[in-house]
């Protein structure tokens, strides 16, 4: 009985170090877990993009809006007819007429470069709502519970936002040019030199909606925020009508809207505006201006109130 003890003991022993070394071999074969922050970043950009392009009739809604305003109100605002009712004149004074009031002589082609400033602004308007229903539904508290940072999680949804704004912007802009557009100034870099306008201003936009929703779960103020916010930068702006046109104080107001230096940009790249805003270094400045303080702010404030 005796002698049987011990040699029970070494078989349990050397089973006990088989299955150790069963365990090393399975933990090591077992994929490793990528803690980078880009992976993060990425995982929850593409789940929120997913829940997108997914759902191709969300797509379709949000076109409907730009392209209403482009057929029925670009085409039926037509200036140029309200000018040569005017007995005596001339095509050739019209169109210098047009082209000293929108800078270029088509009005159609002036809203269609305002519109997609429009569509930028009303898809990033709704990059907040994203953050209200994560934290509704509990998925932000499990977001949080990851080695993802805090602002990797905001930069996600600004992301997400940015990248459905330009494909959006993209769709809007091709419609514009079947509808009648001017593609005179259209070169590949003037349509790159647009895009990256238009990309920092959907970061900036994206980053300010995004930040005013890190501690709301309420979506009813969310809406709110998003109505007070959309219609003043869209109307406050020179998106639908120059600025010549407007009052002085409504002039000093359209200076201080990042939009009107979106519209001005895309105006000069894309169809070669001779009335502008300002120099299109300048649109560039204030536009990445306006994108680095508000992302480097969204990051900052979701740090202190971004919280399970």
């Amino acid at each position: 009985m005796t002698q049987e003890l011990p040699a029970r003991s070494t078989i349990t022993t050397q089973e006990q170090v088989i299955e150790e070394r069963e365990r090393e071999r399975t933990f090591r074969a077992a994929p490793k877990l990528d803690k980078s922050p880009l992976h993060g970043l990425w995982a929850l950009t593409n789940r929120d993009l997913l829940k997108w392009y997914k759902n191709p009739i969300q797509l379709f809604i949000s076109l409907i809006q730009p392209v209403v305003w482009l057929g029925l109100f670009g085409k039926a605002l037509n200036f140029g007819s309200f000018i040569s009712s005017q007995p005596g004149i001339t095509p050739a004074e019209i169109n210098a007429l047009t082209l000293k009031t929108f800078g270029t002589t088509s009005y159609f082609s002036f809203l269609a470069g305002g519109m997609l400033a429009f569509i930028i602004l009303f898809t990033a308007a709704f990059a907040g709502m994203s953050v209200v229903w994560d934290r509704r539904f509990g998925f932000m508290n499990k977001a949080l519970s990851t080695p993802v940072g805090r602002g990797a999680i905001v930069t996600a949804k600004v992301l997400q936002s940015v990248i459905r704004s330009l494909i959006q912007a993209a769709i809007v802009l091709g419609i514009a040019v079947i509808f009648g557009m001017d593609t005179t100034y259209f070169t590949p870099a003037s349509i790159a030199g647009s895009f990256v306008i238009l990309f920092l201003m959907a970061f900036g936009l994206s980053s300010l909606f995004v930040m005013l929703a890190l501690r709301s779960a309420d979506w009813q103020t969310q809406m709110a925020v998003i109505n007070l916010l959309n219609l003043p930068l869209l109307f406050a702006s020179n998106a639908m009508l120059p600025v010549s046109i407007m009052p002085g104080w409504l002039q000093s107001v359209v200076k201080f809207n990042p939009v009107s230096y979106a519209n001005d940009g895309v105006r000069q790249m894309l169809l070669g505006s001779t009335t502008t805003l300002a120099p299109l270094w300048a649109d560039f400045g204030v536009l990445a201006l306006f994108a680095g303080l508000l992302s480097v702010l969204g990051i900052v404030l979701s740090w202190r109130f971004l919280s399970k």
